[in-house]
This record gives C-alpha cells, structure tokens and sequence, in this order.
C-alpha cells in the first residue's frame, strides 16, 4: 500500500510540475516570415488582398484537393471572406480580411475551427526595399493553456514559419514571372 502511496503522490507531483510549467509560457505567440519580391507592391498585394488568388500560392491549398471552398462579401479588399472544410490535414475555418490598404497592409482574422478551435490575425505588410517589396507575413494570436501545453512539445515558429516560407517562395514565384521589376 504504501508503494501505491508514493507512486500516486509521484504522479500527483509530476502533473503540478507540469502545470505550473504550462502555466509560465507565454500568453501570446508570433510567427513571422518575410521575402523580397522583385516586383512592385501592387502586384504583391494582388496575391494577398484575394482570396480567390490564393489558391496560387497558398502552401495549404494543397493539402486537400477535394477541399471545399466558398467565397463571401466583396471579391477582394475589407469584407472579403474565405471559408474553407476540407480533410484531417486542411480542417476547417474561415478568414475575414479586416483591412486593405492598398498597396502596403492587408490584416485578416483567421478563425480555425477544426481540428482545434482558434482566432488569430494574420497580417502581410508590404514595405519598398532594394530590389522591389519586402513583404512580411505574420500570425499572432492568444496561447490558452492547451496552447502552451502544445507549445512545450511542438515548435509553432518552426511548424507555421515553414509554411510561411513556402507561401512567400510561391507568392515571389508567380508574381516574378509575371511583373517587371519596379524601377
């Protein structure tokens, strides 16, 4: 009995530990990758500001070919909207483009609703620099506790920032091959 005593205490003691470890993560996260596009920000902010675009560059449109998509509000710009619902991969949600300044900022609410629910903003801010754009794309949101719990095992930035990689490499493929440089 007394061997069931410690081991109960010993797991008891394990999963405070784990929950005060939880609990000192931060309660916000950030994810930010950047690319330099030879081309004007116009035309890089053509890719961003429509969702109908998307499906170009997108590094998760591929994930699920049969994936259903459905468009709402105006066809680009404040108001435009993108819901998505697709395989295990794809999941499901919905993006809401908040604001559009042509041609430097596009800010989106992103709404994850399966596999796990989450809001987040997304932003892609498009800066002059030496050679054409700068565009910075960024996802910043709330960590709940199963957030920073998931946080101590897998690596968000590298997870998310990938794929961000991906989309700015795509982004700067289409819009390169279709732009001339801006002088």
């Amino acid at each position: 009995m007394k061997v069931l005593k410690y081991v109960g205490l010993g797991l008891l003691a394990v999963v405070l530990l784990f929950v005060i470890v939880v609990m000192t993560q931060p309660s916000t996260f950030r994810v930010e990758r950047s690319e330099t596009v030879a081309a004007p920000a116009e035309a890089v902010y053509a890719q961003v500001v429509d969702f109908h675009a998307w499906q170009g560059w997108s590094p998760w449109e591929k994930l699920d070919p049969s994936m259903q998509r459905t468009y709402g509000g105006p066809p680009s710009g404040t108001g435009a909207s993108y819901a998505w619902s697709g395989n295990e991969q794809a999941g499901e949600g919905k993006m809401t483009i908040t604001e559009a300044k042509q041609p430097s900022n596009v800010t989106i609410r992103l709404e994850f609703i399966k596999p796990f629910e989450a809001t987040n903003t997304t932003t892609f801010t498009l800066v002059p620099a030496p050679g054409g754009t700068k565009v910075t794309w960024a996802m910043e949101g709330e960590n709940t506790f199963v957030g920073k719990a998931f946080g101590l095992f897998m690596d968000m930035d590298k997870m998310v920032g990938a794929d961000f990689e991906k989309g700015l490499s795509a982004i700067k493929q289409n819009v390169e091959s279709k732009a001339a440089p801006p002088s």
